[in-house]
């Protein structure tokens, strides 16, 4: 008589994580490109003056209020800086890109 022993399968687990992470990964994509990039279309320069406010001061808020800035901080994550890419060429690396998102 054979014992059957009851093996745990993971592959079935790591395939469906495996798929969870890359639809995470393509929903962030679409929604940053399709929802938040567009936000800044209202008024890209301002965004871009305070984007630059915040690379190059250490309190570009002072004593205002800082939700602007917060707002302009996620230029950096939507679109990050390349290393070693000076200030004035990541600026219009985002210009750039908001005209294309912006279509301006």
């Amino acid at each position: 008589m054979r014992s059957e022993q009851n093996t745990f399968k993971a592959w079935p687990i790591i395939i469906i994580v495996v798929l969870a992470l890359l639809a995470i990964s393509f929903l962030s994509q679409w929604y940053a490109q399709s929802v938040t990039l567009p936000r800044y279309c209202d008024n890209p320069e301002q965004s871009l003056h305070l984007l630059q406010k915040i690379l190059t001061k250490e309190r570009p808020a002072g004593e205002e209020t800082r939700r602007p800035y917060i707002i302009a901080a996620k230029l950096l994550f939507l679109v990050p800086r390349q290393n070693e890419e000076t200030i004035p060429a990541y600026l219009e690396r985002v210009r750039k890109h908001l005209r294309q998102q912006c279509r301006l």
